[in-house]
């Protein structure tokens, strides 16, 4: 259970019962005021994400590797999409739990990125066999 969800608006509605008590009805139009201030930056933010995400193809990310680098676990799905300024590309069902999404960048390699509840628990990176092929170098003969 997810208690963001609870406790946020509980935590909203004390503050707005505070404001009432110590500053009647100019406390509360001035905390109402905070709170819709708060949404409107959230609002805004997500929108962002959202436009500059729309303006790439689908599941394209331009370095894997530094993208694997870059990610922590439990960082939120909108998180990653702010990182890759894409969409994933959906590995699993509509609402099935894990949740997968995959990006890949020219080279061919790809982050595998399971999320439980909006939230990013595991990921994988997937190189191409060439690539493994050219950082171990060139086979040595022996003499």
């Amino acid at each position: 259970m997810n208690w963001r969800n609870i406790l946020i608006p509980i935590g909203l509605l004390v503050l707005l019962g505070a404001a009432y008590q110590n500053y009647k009805w100019m406390g509360v139009l001035a905390v109402s005021g905070g709170i819709v201030l708060w949404l409107m930056l959230h609002f805004t933010r997500l929108m962002t994400i959202m436009k500059r995400a729309s303006e790439r193809p689908l599941g394209y990310v331009a370095s894997a590797v530094m993208l694997n680098a870059k990610l922590k676990a439990n960082v939120p799905l909108v998180h990653v999409v702010a990182m890759t300024r894409s969409l994933g590309l959906r590995q699993s069902q509509a609402l099935e739990q894990p949740e997968v999404f995959v990006w890949r960048d020219n080279t061919d390699s790809s982050v595998t990125c399971e999320f439980v509840h909006g939230r990013l628990q595991k990921w994988t990176l997937q190189r191409p066999t060439e690539a493994a092929d050219a950082v171990d170098g060139p086979a040595h003969p022996q003499s």
